[in-house]
């Protein structure tokens, strides 16, 4: 199975994006199809042994949309260009960002690709009619084109409006060169209706035709049953004419959803920015030559070089020189980090001061960018539970304004009584008001910014459910190794005999240490960092006990309580300093000197600098914390009062930590799993939502719900913050949806007459409800979750720090 994010182009509306779900659900080997009306996308889980790309693409294309192919990030990808092409390589900015054949087939079969493009350029210019909006547009595009619309409808219908009715009846106008009143007012209807509302005529017969009834429908329902009403009265019948109702009534319905679409296009800023952070070109070795290169051609192996203020083209190992790199714009850590020998890159990020070269280990899709443009695209397109509920309701809703359309007719026509010109107005009334874009575009907004937000700020939702779930969650467990600690062996305390230096010890301590691996021997080196030491010889490597060596020709112990006794050296005072720091659950390193015991280094796992404080404002916030822990209980108990944890599980082993969530849960919890992704794949998956931190460049772990970008468990407070801001805008833009409907219908049917709406107030009221949603949907860029707090230096996150918005 494989799942793709590929490019849907000239969604008018939600149920636009229902009509290809259907359609493409049905083909063989599709599995599983979300639609997303918003970024103009379609994720598709599909199986490769049946279909493929070309074939989703088709069936894309068999709907009446454009489709490109699979979305990638621009520069990184080799595009669907064939080799050659004179544009890319004149400009590879302007390469479209999708991908749709192995770069091999391109370089194999470079006429046949010249040929399968020319034939699908065509096929996007034949489409360009049809679609109204114009071939492959995305979602700026269609509004700029929505806007010029709205201003041609404007210029024509504002002389139909002052001669239909202002005219007549105040400013006595005539029409020009003593042409007949309707067969005037029919040109200017025509300027205003047919060109402007084209892209609405052409969605309704598209969506027909893939078995849905939607917006556009309903459009051209009101629309094109005044105007061709209209028609039939200037040319063949006696009776009332409805142009300056269809005219405006199109006014109206152009300028709402031209504010719904650049709202639709602001709710993807987040995605585009992310696609356009990786550089166009790169600066490899090769042959000993320095060149330039588009990134998309880099390949793993390739040694790159950068220069102060250069953007990392793709992800790799740093093989010389040192500097400070900014990775903000993927994890959302404000500080640069040092890059010296050995250490990792990604791609995209920017360089701030010196210069060096690195290793390409990751190239094209394999980069942490693409990584992360694929997981949030994923999550964009994903629907959350209570979003499949509402497509089926605003596809009930369309049907069911029809219906109450006609009977609106039937009754006030036929059995009321009523002038035909009354009837036929709230019919159109009707047609009109009952647009469910508002409800179909409720959740998806919501979802599109939320997700959006996170993955600027290095928290990357995997799918909506996951973002609906965290907002449950009253149980959030820890690991501890890794999580709420470094994972990293570190010295925390020291001790020395009377008479005896503290830096003097340490030197000692470090000369035996140097050169070894051992994780206790690089804490006690990184605590003596700096200090003069003497060279050591004859190191020895005692199992289970220490080690020894040589110094200023006296023996140097290193080790545990063990060692000291077997070589009978003088404790020096130290026995009760020595049970106490073991108590605390340390590994306590005896240092002897000449038969006697100079000092006592305390080592363990450190605490994260945020751990405490992500604790206590989850408590804040009504969560529980577990902390799971293979340490003894005395060991565990120790750090779970030191962090203020509300529940200990100890002496866990690795087996047993989903067992331990599910009596937790079996307890009527909803619990959330905090890991590193690999050693708690089990419990993150039994989790109702699992959230994976330390995930560095490794960012599709399958495991987990949640990826925390910068290995920061403070993140999982912002991750709930988000999700619950997030839910919130869902559950206000449904309740508006919902309310405005059950309002609208009784007032557009005449149910409360002589209280009655026009068509250009209906059109308003539905344009703003749509308009409305879509800006609230927005609001959520202003959330501001919580940040980092330091304090002592740089230990701690500051509280009230405010978050990039998206």
């Amino acid at each position: 199975m494989k799942t793709t994010v590929i490019d849907v182009r000239g969604l008018l509306s939600p149920l636009s994006a229902w009509g290809v779900e259907k359609q493409l659900a049905k083909a063989p080997g599709v599995k599983q199809v979300d639609v997303n009306c918003v970024s103009g996308s379609a994720m598709v889980v599909y199986d490769e042994t049946v279909t493929g790309l070309n074939a989703i693409k088709a069936k894309v294309r068999e709907c009446g949309h454009h489709c490109g192919g699979e979305i990638v990030p621009k520069h990184l990808c080799e595009q669907e260009h064939p080799p050659g092409d004179a544009q890319v390589k004149a400009d590879p900015a302007k390469a479209t960002p999708v991908s749709a054949a192995p770069p091999a087939q391109h370089h194999q079969h470079t006429g046949q690709a010249q040929t399968a493009q020319a034939a699908e350029h065509a096929d996007r210019d034949s489409m360009g009619h049809e679609m109204g909006h114009g071939a492959g547009m995305d979602m700026q595009a269609m509004a700029r084109d929505m806007r010029n619309r709205f201003f041609i409808a404007l210029v024509f219908a504002l002389p139909v409006f002052l001669y239909a009715s202002m005219g007549m009846e105040f400013l006595k106008l005539e029409p020009p060169f003593g042409m007949d009143r309707n067969l005037f007012l029919f040109l200017l209807a025509s300027g205003a209706i047919i060109y402007p509302g084209w892209p609405f005529y052409v969605a309704a017969l598209r969506a027909v035709r893939n078995g849905v009834a939607n917006m556009a429908v309903l459009v051209l329902l009101s629309v094109g049953t005044g105007y061709f009403f209209s028609v039939g009265t200037t040319f063949f019948f006696a009776g009332e004419q409805f142009y300056e109702a269809s005219s405006v009534l199109l006014v109206f319905i152009l300028l709402g959803h031209w504010l719904e679409m650049r709202a639709r296009a602001g709710a993807s800023d987040a995605i585009r920015a992310l696609m356009d952070l990786a550089p166009p070109q790169a600066t490899v070795l090769r042959e000993g030559r320095e060149i330039e290169l588009p990134t998309a051609e880099l390949k793993v192996g390739d040694t790159v070089i950068i220069r102060p203020g250069n953007k990392i083209p793709v992800d790799g190992e740093v093989i010389e020189g040192e500097s400070q790199v900014d990775e903000s714009m993927l994890t959302g850590e404000s500080m640069p980090v040092k890059k010296t020998l050995g250490a990792a890159v990604i791609g995209a990020t920017i360089n701030k001061s010196g210069s060096f070269k690195y290793r390409a280990t990751k190239v094209g899709a394999d980069t942490a960018l693409a990584q992360i443009v694929k997981l949030v695209q994923a999550a964009q397109n994903s629907k959350a539970p209570g979003q499949r509920l509402a497509d089926r309701a605003a596809q009930w809703l369309v049907l069911a304004a029809i219906v109450t359309g006609l009977a609106t007719f039937a009754v006030w026509f036929w059995w009321i009584g009523q002038p035909l010109l009354f009837a036929m107005t709230l019919t159109i009334t009707v047609f009109v008001i009952a647009c469910p874009d508002a409800l179909g575009l409720a959740t998806p907004m919501a979802i599109m910014v939320g997700t959006g937000l996170g993955a600027m700020n290095g928290i990357l939702f995997k799918n909506a459910a996951a973002l609906e779930e965290a907002t449950k969650l009253n149980v959030i467990i820890f690991d501890k190794t890794g999580t709420l600690t470094l994972g990293q062996p570190e010295v925390v305390d020291v001790a020395t005999a009377m008479g005896t230096d503290v830096d003097a010890m340490l030197a000692l301590a470090a000369a035996v240490e140097q050169g070894s691996e051992h994780p206790l021997a690089q804490a006690i080196l990184k605590r003596a960092a700096g200090m003069p030491t003497q060279p050591s010889s004859g190191f020895t490597n005692i199992d289970g006990m220490g080690a020894k060596a040589e110094v200023e020709g006296r023996t140097v112990l290193l080790g545990n309580r063990k060692l000291m006794d077997a070589e009978q050296v003088d404790m020096n005072g130290l026995v009760a300093k020595a049970d106490e720091m073991q108590g605390a659950g340390r590994t306590v390193v005896h240092v002897a000197h000449g038969g006697k015991l100079l000092g006592l280094i305390a080592i363990a796992d450190a605490l994260r600098p945020t751990s405490k404080d992500t604790i206590q404002a989850l408590q804040r916030r009504g969560v529980k914390v577990a902390m799971l822990t293979g340490d003894n209980r005395a060991t565990a108990e120790r750090i779970g009062h030191e962090l203020g944890i509300d529940i200990v599980l100890a002496d866990v082993l690795p087996g047993q930590k989903a067992e331990k969530l599910k009596e937790l849960q079996a307890q009527g919890n909803k619990v959330g799993m905090v890991g590193d992704g690999i050693n708690d794949a089990p419990a993150l998956t039994q989790a109702d939502v699992g959230f994976a931190i330390g995930a560095g460049t490794d960012v599709a772990m399958e495991s987990a719900d949640v990826v925390l970008m910068k290995s920061d468990p403070y993140d999982v407070v912002g991750a709930l913050e988000l999700s619950r801001a997030t839910l919130r805008k869902m559950h206000q833009n449904l309740g508006w949806a919902v309310g405005y409907n059950v309002i609208a219908f009784p007032l557009a049917a005449g149910v409360f007459y002589p209280f009655t709406l026009s068509p250009e107030i209906a059109a308003l009221a539905m344009s703003g409800s749509s308009a409305l949603v879509a800006v609230n949907a927005l609001m959520l860029k202003r959330t501001r979750l919580a940040g980092i707090r330091r304090s002592g230096g740089a230990a701690k996150m500051e509280a009230a720090k405010g978050w990039k918005s998206a």
